[in-house]
Protein backbone atom coordinates (compact mmCIF):
# COMPACT_ATOMS: atom_id res chain seq x y z
CA UNK A 1 0.00 0.00 0.00
CA UNK A 2 1.50 3.23 -1.09
CA UNK A 3 2.48 5.95 1.50
CA UNK A 4 0.97 8.58 -0.22
CA UNK A 5 -1.44 10.28 1.75
CA UNK A 6 -3.91 12.68 -0.22
CA UNK A 7 -4.80 16.31 1.44
CA UNK A 8 -8.77 16.78 0.22
CA UNK A 9 -8.69 20.44 1.66
CA UNK A 10 -12.55 21.85 2.10
CA UNK A 11 -11.64 25.55 3.87
CA UNK A 12 -13.97 27.10 1.05
CA UNK A 13 -16.56 24.57 1.91
CA UNK A 14 -16.97 22.54 4.84
CA UNK A 15 -14.74 25.82 6.53
CA UNK A 16 -16.88 28.27 5.01
CA UNK A 17 -19.58 26.82 7.06
CA UNK A 18 -19.15 27.82 10.26
CA UNK A 19 -19.83 30.74 11.58
CA UNK A 20 -18.27 34.11 10.97
CA UNK A 21 -16.43 32.42 8.23
CA UNK A 22 -18.61 32.73 5.00
CA UNK A 23 -16.54 34.17 1.98
CA UNK A 24 -17.14 35.79 -0.74
CA UNK A 25 -15.90 34.93 -4.66
CA UNK A 26 -13.00 37.15 -4.98
CA UNK A 27 -12.05 36.19 -1.24
CA UNK A 28 -12.49 32.34 -2.42
CA UNK A 29 -10.20 32.92 -5.15
CA UNK A 30 -7.75 34.06 -3.22
CA UNK A 31 -8.00 31.84 -0.62
CA UNK A 32 -7.52 28.86 -3.16
CA UNK A 33 -4.88 30.47 -5.29
CA UNK A 34 -2.95 30.54 -2.07
CA UNK A 35 -4.65 26.44 -1.51
CA UNK A 36 -2.62 25.95 -4.90
CA UNK A 37 0.30 27.25 -3.97
CA UNK A 38 0.49 25.28 -0.52
CA UNK A 39 0.56 21.84 -2.87
CA UNK A 40 -2.93 20.64 -1.86
CA UNK A 41 -4.34 17.79 -4.32
CA UNK A 42 -8.18 18.12 -3.89
CA UNK A 43 -9.49 21.62 -3.68
CA UNK A 44 -13.07 21.19 -2.48
CA UNK A 45 -14.30 24.56 -4.01
CA UNK A 46 -18.21 24.78 -2.35
CA UNK A 47 -21.92 23.36 -2.41
CA UNK A 48 -23.18 24.76 -5.70
CA UNK A 49 -26.80 23.74 -4.90
CA UNK A 50 -26.29 26.13 -1.16
CA UNK A 51 -26.53 29.57 -3.29
CA UNK A 52 -25.31 31.42 -6.42
CA UNK A 53 -21.98 32.36 -4.74
CA UNK A 54 -21.28 28.98 -4.07
CA UNK A 55 -21.85 28.08 -7.74
CA UNK A 56 -19.89 30.67 -9.18
CA UNK A 57 -17.13 30.66 -6.59
CA UNK A 58 -16.85 26.69 -8.11
CA UNK A 59 -17.09 28.01 -11.87
CA UNK A 60 -14.71 30.48 -11.22
CA UNK A 61 -12.12 28.11 -9.34
CA UNK A 62 -12.13 25.96 -12.02
CA UNK A 63 -11.51 28.59 -14.66
CA UNK A 64 -8.25 30.46 -12.50
CA UNK A 65 -6.73 27.25 -11.61
CA UNK A 66 -7.35 24.74 -14.84
CA UNK A 67 -4.65 22.71 -13.42
CA UNK A 68 -5.76 21.98 -9.54
CA UNK A 69 -8.39 19.47 -8.88
CA UNK A 70 -11.20 20.91 -8.11
CA UNK A 71 -14.09 19.40 -6.24
CA UNK A 72 -17.71 20.36 -5.64
CA UNK A 73 -20.63 18.63 -2.98
CA UNK A 74 -23.70 17.85 -4.02
CA UNK A 75 -26.47 15.85 -1.76
CA UNK A 76 -27.07 12.28 -2.91
CA UNK A 77 -29.94 13.93 -5.59
CA UNK A 78 -30.43 14.45 -9.28
CA UNK A 79 -30.69 18.05 -8.76
CA UNK A 80 -27.38 18.56 -6.50
CA UNK A 81 -25.44 16.09 -8.70
CA UNK A 82 -26.57 18.01 -11.80
CA UNK A 83 -25.71 21.72 -10.06
CA UNK A 84 -22.18 20.02 -9.31
CA UNK A 85 -21.33 19.09 -12.74
CA UNK A 86 -22.87 22.53 -14.29
CA UNK A 87 -20.18 24.17 -11.98
CA UNK A 88 -17.55 22.33 -12.42
CA UNK A 89 -18.24 22.43 -16.53
CA UNK A 90 -14.90 24.54 -17.26
CA UNK A 91 -12.40 22.14 -14.52
CA UNK A 92 -9.63 20.19 -16.47
CA UNK A 93 -9.78 17.57 -13.08
CA UNK A 94 -13.51 17.97 -11.86
CA UNK A 95 -14.66 15.85 -8.99
CA UNK A 96 -18.19 15.38 -7.95
CA UNK A 97 -18.65 14.50 -3.54
CA UNK A 98 -22.20 13.54 -3.24
CA UNK A 99 -23.31 12.31 0.13
CA UNK A 100 -25.83 11.15 1.76
CA UNK A 101 -26.55 10.24 5.80
CA UNK A 102 -26.39 6.75 6.53
CA UNK A 103 -26.68 6.04 10.29
CA UNK A 104 -29.45 4.87 11.79
CA UNK A 105 -30.11 7.74 13.92
CA UNK A 106 -30.18 10.25 10.65
CA UNK A 107 -31.83 8.08 8.58
CA UNK A 108 -34.81 7.91 11.33
CA UNK A 109 -34.82 11.68 12.66
CA UNK A 110 -33.68 13.46 9.72
CA UNK A 111 -33.81 11.56 6.28
CA UNK A 112 -36.97 9.24 7.55
CA UNK A 113 -35.68 7.16 5.06
CA UNK A 114 -34.93 3.20 4.98
CA UNK A 115 -31.46 1.30 4.73
CA UNK A 116 -32.21 0.24 1.26
CA UNK A 117 -33.96 3.37 0.13
CA UNK A 118 -30.44 4.91 1.29
CA UNK A 119 -28.57 2.82 -0.90
CA UNK A 120 -30.50 3.00 -3.40
CA UNK A 121 -30.25 6.86 -3.68
CA UNK A 122 -26.75 6.60 -2.96
CA UNK A 123 -25.36 4.31 -5.90
CA UNK A 124 -28.06 6.27 -8.38
CA UNK A 125 -26.34 9.96 -7.32
CA UNK A 126 -23.17 8.10 -7.93
CA UNK A 127 -23.87 6.70 -11.38
CA UNK A 128 -25.25 10.10 -12.35
CA UNK A 129 -22.00 11.75 -11.25
CA UNK A 130 -20.16 9.27 -13.50
CA UNK A 131 -22.15 10.41 -16.74
CA UNK A 132 -20.38 13.86 -16.31
CA UNK A 133 -16.69 13.45 -14.22
CA UNK A 134 -14.89 10.11 -13.91
CA UNK A 135 -13.66 10.79 -10.64
CA UNK A 136 -16.47 10.86 -8.42
CA UNK A 137 -16.28 10.70 -4.24
CA UNK A 138 -19.14 9.16 -2.19
CA UNK A 139 -19.15 10.23 1.33
CA UNK A 140 -21.56 8.16 4.07
CA UNK A 141 -22.45 11.08 6.20
CA UNK A 142 -22.24 10.31 10.11
CA UNK A 143 -19.98 7.02 9.27
CA UNK A 144 -18.68 6.77 12.34
CA UNK A 145 -21.98 6.26 13.85
CA UNK A 146 -23.43 3.95 11.35
CA UNK A 147 -23.63 -0.03 11.71
CA UNK A 148 -20.78 -1.47 10.16
CA UNK A 149 -22.16 -4.19 7.99
CA UNK A 150 -24.41 -1.83 6.81
CA UNK A 151 -21.47 0.70 5.89
CA UNK A 152 -19.47 -2.29 4.33
CA UNK A 153 -22.26 -2.94 2.22
CA UNK A 154 -23.09 0.59 0.74
CA UNK A 155 -19.76 1.39 0.15
CA UNK A 156 -19.21 -1.99 -1.87
CA UNK A 157 -22.05 -0.68 -3.67
CA UNK A 158 -20.89 2.90 -4.68
CA UNK A 159 -17.49 1.61 -5.59
CA UNK A 160 -19.42 -0.56 -8.16
CA UNK A 161 -21.68 2.39 -9.29
CA UNK A 162 -18.44 4.02 -10.20
CA UNK A 163 -17.01 6.06 -7.03
CA UNK A 164 -13.25 6.33 -6.73
CA UNK A 165 -13.08 7.02 -3.32
CA UNK A 166 -15.13 6.20 -0.25
CA UNK A 167 -15.05 8.93 2.38
CA UNK A 168 -16.36 8.15 6.25
CA UNK A 169 -16.65 10.88 7.90
CA UNK A 170 -16.86 10.83 11.94
CA UNK A 171 -19.16 13.57 11.06
CA UNK A 172 -20.23 14.47 14.71
CA UNK A 173 -16.89 14.28 16.37
CA UNK A 174 -17.67 11.08 17.98
CA UNK A 175 -15.22 8.25 17.57
CA UNK A 176 -12.26 7.40 19.16
CA UNK A 177 -8.90 6.97 17.50
CA UNK A 178 -8.89 2.74 18.50
CA UNK A 179 -12.54 2.51 17.29
CA UNK A 180 -12.41 4.68 14.23
CA UNK A 181 -9.39 2.93 12.78
CA UNK A 182 -11.02 -0.52 13.71
CA UNK A 183 -13.95 0.61 11.15
CA UNK A 184 -11.97 2.34 8.98
CA UNK A 185 -9.79 -0.71 8.35
CA UNK A 186 -12.60 -2.68 7.80
CA UNK A 187 -13.95 -0.68 4.85
CA UNK A 188 -10.07 -0.72 3.68
CA UNK A 189 -9.84 -4.29 3.83
CA UNK A 190 -13.12 -4.66 1.93
CA UNK A 191 -12.55 -2.41 -0.68
CA UNK A 192 -8.95 -3.75 -1.36
CA UNK A 193 -7.22 -1.95 -4.25
CA UNK A 194 -10.59 -0.82 -6.52
CA UNK A 195 -10.94 2.67 -4.29
CA UNK A 196 -9.37 5.28 -2.19
CA UNK A 197 -10.86 5.32 1.33
CA UNK A 198 -10.65 8.95 2.78
CA UNK A 199 -11.52 10.20 6.34
CA UNK A 200 -13.44 13.74 7.39
CA UNK A 201 -13.18 13.96 11.08
CA UNK A 202 -14.61 17.10 13.52
CA UNK A 203 -13.70 18.02 16.62
CA UNK A 204 -15.91 17.72 19.09
CA UNK A 205 -14.14 15.99 21.46
CA UNK A 206 -10.83 17.53 20.41
CA UNK A 207 -9.62 14.18 18.57
CA UNK A 208 -9.93 15.37 14.98
CA UNK A 209 -6.17 14.89 14.51
CA UNK A 210 -6.09 11.93 16.16
CA UNK A 211 -8.90 10.21 14.32
CA UNK A 212 -7.18 10.78 11.39
CA UNK A 213 -3.54 9.77 11.98
CA UNK A 214 -5.30 6.30 13.43
CA UNK A 215 -7.14 6.18 10.37
CA UNK A 216 -4.39 6.63 7.70
CA UNK A 217 -2.69 3.96 9.98
CA UNK A 218 -5.83 1.77 9.26
CA UNK A 219 -5.33 2.72 5.21
CA UNK A 220 -7.34 5.49 4.62
CA UNK A 221 -5.44 7.53 2.05
CA UNK A 222 -7.41 10.60 2.06
CA UNK A 223 -7.46 12.80 4.96
CA UNK A 224 -10.44 15.91 4.22
CA UNK A 225 -9.06 18.76 6.34
CA UNK A 226 -9.24 22.70 6.67
CA UNK A 227 -6.55 25.64 7.40
CA UNK A 228 -6.71 26.28 11.12
CA UNK A 229 -9.50 23.50 11.60
CA UNK A 230 -12.08 25.83 10.61
CA UNK A 231 -15.49 24.14 10.05
CA UNK A 232 -18.47 23.32 11.75
CA UNK A 233 -19.14 23.37 15.50
CA UNK A 234 -15.29 22.82 16.68
CA UNK A 235 -13.98 22.38 13.41
CA UNK A 236 -12.33 19.48 11.20
CA UNK A 237 -8.98 18.49 11.50
CA UNK A 238 -6.32 20.87 10.93
CA UNK A 239 -4.17 20.24 7.56
CA UNK A 240 -1.63 21.92 9.35
CA UNK A 241 -1.05 19.57 11.91
CA UNK A 242 -1.72 16.36 10.21
CA UNK A 243 0.63 17.84 7.67
CA UNK A 244 3.55 18.26 10.36
CA UNK A 245 2.83 15.52 12.35
CA UNK A 246 3.82 13.41 9.10
CA UNK A 247 7.15 15.33 8.52
CA UNK A 248 8.15 15.55 12.31
CA UNK A 249 7.25 12.03 12.86
CA UNK A 250 8.74 10.16 9.86
CA UNK A 251 9.48 8.10 12.40
CA UNK A 252 6.19 6.39 13.64
CA UNK A 253 4.32 8.06 10.67
CA UNK A 254 6.39 7.50 7.65
CA UNK A 255 3.87 9.08 5.30
CA UNK A 256 4.07 11.61 2.91
CA UNK A 257 1.67 14.25 1.18
CA UNK A 258 2.67 16.79 -1.37
CA UNK A 259 2.01 19.75 1.05
CA UNK A 260 4.45 22.57 0.63
CA UNK A 261 5.24 23.36 4.08
CA UNK A 262 6.59 27.02 4.45
CA UNK A 263 3.44 27.97 3.26
CA UNK A 264 1.32 26.99 5.91
CA UNK A 265 1.84 29.59 7.78
CA UNK A 266 1.23 32.28 5.59
CA UNK A 267 -2.19 30.18 4.61
CA UNK A 268 -3.31 30.38 8.15
CA UNK A 269 -2.86 34.01 8.53
CA UNK A 270 -4.59 34.84 4.93
CA UNK A 271 -7.74 33.16 5.88
CA UNK A 272 -7.79 34.94 9.07
CA UNK A 273 -7.58 38.00 7.52
CA UNK A 274 -10.62 37.16 5.83
CA UNK A 275 -12.83 35.61 8.05
CA UNK A 276 -13.54 37.03 11.83
CA UNK A 277 -11.47 35.10 13.70
CA UNK A 278 -8.17 33.60 14.01
CA UNK A 279 -6.38 30.59 15.28
CA UNK A 280 -5.85 30.73 19.20
CA UNK A 281 -2.85 32.31 20.55
CA UNK A 282 -1.74 28.58 21.60
CA UNK A 283 -2.71 26.64 18.23
CA UNK A 284 -0.51 23.97 17.24
CA UNK A 285 1.90 25.29 14.55
CA UNK A 286 0.45 28.48 13.45
CA UNK A 287 -0.71 30.06 16.74
CA UNK A 288 0.80 33.18 17.76
CA UNK A 289 2.57 31.38 20.62
CA UNK A 290 3.21 28.05 18.83
CA UNK A 291 6.83 28.96 18.76
CA UNK A 292 7.18 31.54 21.61
CA UNK A 293 9.26 30.92 25.07
CA UNK A 294 8.55 32.68 28.10
CA UNK A 295 9.40 30.48 30.67
CA UNK A 296 13.21 31.26 32.33
CA UNK A 297 13.83 27.04 32.19
CA UNK A 298 13.01 27.12 28.38
CA UNK A 299 14.50 30.27 27.69
CA UNK A 300 17.50 29.28 28.99
CA UNK A 301 17.38 25.62 27.24
CA UNK A 302 16.72 26.91 24.12
CA UNK A 303 19.15 29.70 24.20
CA UNK A 304 21.95 26.81 24.46
CA UNK A 305 20.28 24.22 21.83
CA UNK A 306 16.81 25.18 20.35
CA UNK A 307 15.40 21.51 19.99
CA UNK A 308 15.52 21.45 23.78
CA UNK A 309 12.21 23.42 23.38
CA UNK A 310 11.47 23.32 19.56
CA UNK A 311 10.92 20.21 17.77
CA UNK A 312 10.05 22.04 14.89
CA UNK A 313 12.41 24.47 12.71
CA UNK A 314 9.59 27.49 12.49
CA UNK A 315 11.29 28.29 8.80
CA UNK A 316 9.73 24.77 7.82
CA UNK A 317 5.98 26.12 8.38
CA UNK A 318 7.12 29.76 7.01
CA UNK A 319 6.74 31.28 10.75
CA UNK A 320 9.73 33.85 10.62
CA UNK A 321 11.53 33.02 13.48
CA UNK A 322 11.01 31.73 17.21
CA UNK A 323 10.25 34.66 20.30
CA UNK A 324 11.44 34.94 23.23
CA UNK A 325 8.84 36.48 25.42
CA UNK A 326 9.88 38.53 28.00
CA UNK A 327 7.47 38.07 31.03
CA UNK A 328 7.31 37.41 35.00
CA UNK A 329 8.81 33.59 34.34
CA UNK A 330 11.63 34.96 32.25
CA UNK A 331 15.29 34.74 33.22
CA UNK A 332 18.53 36.39 33.08
CA UNK A 333 19.87 34.49 30.17
CA UNK A 334 17.11 35.58 27.92
CA UNK A 335 16.81 39.10 29.30
CA UNK A 336 20.55 39.22 28.65
CA UNK A 337 20.11 38.08 25.02
CA UNK A 338 17.09 40.52 24.38
CA UNK A 339 19.47 43.63 25.38
CA UNK A 340 22.18 42.81 22.92
CA UNK A 341 19.29 42.22 20.20
CA UNK A 342 18.50 45.53 20.95
CA UNK A 343 21.74 46.86 20.86
CA UNK A 344 23.27 47.12 24.48
CA UNK A 345 26.13 45.39 25.56
CA UNK A 346 25.59 45.35 29.53
CA UNK A 347 28.20 45.06 32.96
CA UNK A 348 27.16 42.10 34.84
CA UNK A 349 26.03 45.08 37.44
CA UNK A 350 24.12 46.73 34.94
CA UNK A 351 21.79 43.47 34.36
CA UNK A 352 21.39 42.72 37.73
CA UNK A 353 19.70 46.17 38.22
CA UNK A 354 18.00 45.78 35.39
CA UNK A 355 16.47 42.68 36.24
CA UNK A 356 15.57 43.59 39.63
CA UNK A 357 13.65 46.69 37.82
CA UNK A 358 12.11 44.21 35.06
CA UNK A 359 11.00 41.83 37.25
CA UNK A 360 9.14 44.61 39.70
CA UNK A 361 7.68 45.25 36.56
CA UNK A 362 6.85 42.26 34.74
CA UNK A 363 5.14 41.07 37.89
CA UNK A 364 2.04 43.11 37.33
CA UNK A 365 2.02 42.98 33.64
CA UNK A 366 1.44 40.87 30.55
CA UNK A 367 4.89 41.17 28.93
CA UNK A 368 7.28 43.81 28.65
CA UNK A 369 7.82 45.44 24.79
CA UNK A 370 10.76 46.28 23.46
CA UNK A 371 10.36 49.93 24.02
CA UNK A 372 9.26 49.27 27.89
CA UNK A 373 13.02 47.33 28.38
CA UNK A 374 14.86 50.45 26.40
CA UNK A 375 13.06 52.52 29.05
CA UNK A 376 14.08 50.06 31.94
CA UNK A 377 17.73 50.14 30.71
CA UNK A 378 18.32 53.63 30.51
CA UNK A 379 16.51 54.53 33.96
CA UNK A 380 19.07 51.71 35.86
CA UNK A 381 22.11 53.53 33.94
CA UNK A 382 21.11 56.81 35.07
CA UNK A 383 20.39 55.35 38.40
CA UNK A 384 23.88 54.07 38.92
CA UNK A 385 25.44 56.99 37.53
CA UNK A 386 23.69 59.25 39.99
CA UNK A 387 24.44 57.19 42.46
CA UNK A 388 28.77 56.88 41.09
CA UNK A 389 28.35 60.89 41.53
Amino acid sequence: MSDRVYIFDTTLRDGEQSPGCSMNVPEKIRMARKLVELGVDILEAGFPIASQGDFEAVDAISREFPWAQVAALGRACTMDVERAAQSLRHARRPRIHTFIATSDIHLKYKLKKSRQQVLEEAVAAVELARRYVDDVEFSAEDGARTDPDYLEEISKAVVAAGARTVNIPDTVGYSVPYEYAGLIGRIVKALGDCAIVSVHCHDDLGLATANSIAAVEAGARQIECTINGIGERAGNCALEEVVMLFKTRQDRLPYDTGIRTEHLYSASQMLASMISFGPQPNKAIVGRNAFAHEAGIHQDGYLKEKTTYEIMDPHTVGVPESKLVLGKHSGRHALKKRTEDLGYDLGKEELQVLYERFTALADNTKGLLDEEIVALIEEGQMAMKVAAD
